[in-house]
């Protein structure tokens, strides 16, 4: 009897047909539907995203006061650049920046009358600020004007070190406006320190087709002008140095010819703490010292919003706080964005959140699968969200610091970045529950 009944439980398996595959899957995908809704009726995950991203939310003055703070604590400074059209003043800048033409070109602001001013690399966070006079030389413009311009300027309290630096064209000895300006500001702040930069080297080069030569350069035209120039402006200038910074397009190698006397003439003069700023800025490293500025100061964000992460992810429920997380990440990418001087739109930073996952989406999908497994998948979930948003941050960081610097963000060292972060978040979050 117990053989038949097992044969007649069994003959409908053996003699029906089974049943297709769109059949299971849309009766499994009504059963996952049902109960999701269920427990998202229980669970109102889109009231604990909006609570969320509203206690991470960080206002304008709060973003004010901690950047305020920081700015106070750094070597700042400020140089302001006093010569003729064309003699080498936006060349410095590129040169002490690394900076692009285009970028130092966009960042100049006017800032009085006669001069305009670019904050680098922000106005948030400068490290170095830059005033340059504008038409100076011009016969239909006042000097008096422009020194009192810079008389006022340089009254104006600064946090940092100040340095006056002067370009003159090795071929240029119209010099007694240049003089007249550089005399008086020296006259009412002698403190403030002064370089001559004498620029435009390859210009009287004996051959016109003739690379840079080894520094400094000894042909006799640059010795004898560079000679016949430094009395002029004795008395005023406390240190001189021979430049020629020029364009790639030029021909002419290095680009920046002279740049390592210019950095220590300058460094010279100033104190200990932008001396060492200077030598920072133009060491191998530079961009990435710059860029991990920003992200000392972006990493009291990233932090917070990877708890919020980490809380999020540990409720039992696959995918449905995914639209949650996502609502966290992109707003951590934003407020980043806002940090390195990129004002983006919600969806904007959505769209740089997409560019720089890379195969970290794939993962994102394996962590909210892994809370099918029974105890632990939570916790291992909330951990791998909370590192994983880690990543993300830093990823961002360099993403919107190669954007900073004028650069095209490399795929290849965002991954790196976030791989690296990932890795180490996991170990610091692993005890997450």
């Amino acid at each position: 009897m117990r053989m038949n009944e097992q044969r007649d439980i069994e003959s409908p398996s053996q003699n029906s047909e089974p049943p297709s595959n769109n059949a299971w899957k849309n009766r499994i995908t009504g059963i996952w539907n049902h109960t999701t809704a269920k427990l998202i009726q229980t669970l109102p995950v889109e009231q604990v995203a909006q609570t969320v991203v509203k206690w991470f939310s960080v206002s304008e003055d709060r973003v004010k006061e901690i950047l305020e703070t920081v700015r106070a604590e750094l070597p700042t400074t400020e140089a302001l650049l006093i010569g003729k059209p064309q003699a080498g003043k936006s060349s410095i800048v590129r040169g002490l920046t690394g900076v692009s033409a285009e970028i130092v070109g966009q960042g100049f602001r006017p800032h009085t009358q006669n001069t305009k001013r670019y904050d680098y690399p922000s106005s948030d966070l400068p490290l170095l600020v830059f005033t340059d006079t504008v038409g100076l030389g011009d016969v239909n413009q006042d000097t008096q004007v422009i020194i009192q311009e810079l008389i006022g300027d340089l009254k104006q309290k600064s946090r940092g070190a100040r340095v006056l630096i002067l370009t003159v064209k090795i071929n240029d000895f119209a010099t007694d406006t240049l003089r007249q300006i550089a005399q008086q500001l020296r006259k009412q702040y002698p403190d403030i320190p002064c370089l001559l930069a004498v620029t435009c080297l390859h210009e009287v080069y004996p051959d016109a087709k003739a690379d840079h030569p080894a520094y400094p350069p000894d042909f006799e035209e640059i010795q004898r002008s560079f000679a016949a120039m430094q009395p002029t402006f004795a008395g005023i200038c406390d240190r001189a140095v021979l430049i020629d910074f020029t364009l790639e397009e030029d021909g002419y190698n290095p680009v920046f010819y002279g740049l390592e006397a210019f950095r220590d003439a300058l460094a010279e003069l100033l104190p200990e703490a932008e001396s060492r700023a200077i030598h920072q800025l133009l060491d191998e490293e530079a961009g990435e010292k710059i860029g991990n500025l920003y992200r000392d100061v972006g990493r009291r964000y990233i932090l917070s919003f990877a708890i919020a992460a980490a809380a999020l992810a540990a409720v039992p429920l696959p995918l449905a706080t995914m639209p949650v997380l996502t609502s966290l990440q992109v707003s951590m990418v934003g407020l980043l964005g806002q940090l390195y001087g990129q004002k983006l739109t919600r969806s904007q930073a959505g769209g740089v959140v997409s560019a720089i996952a890379g195969g970290f989406l794939a993962q994102a999908i394996g962590r909210e699968l892994v809370k099918f497994i029974p105890g632990f998948g939570s916790v291992i979930a909330a951990s791998w969200a909370a590192a994983y948003t880690v990543a993300l941050g830093e990823g961002a960081c360099v993403y919107f610091g190669d954007l900073m610097g004028g650069k095209k963000p490399d795929p290849q060292k965002i991954q790196s970045a976030m791989k690296e972060a990932f890795q180490s978040a996991k170990e610091r979050f692993k005890e997450v529950k």
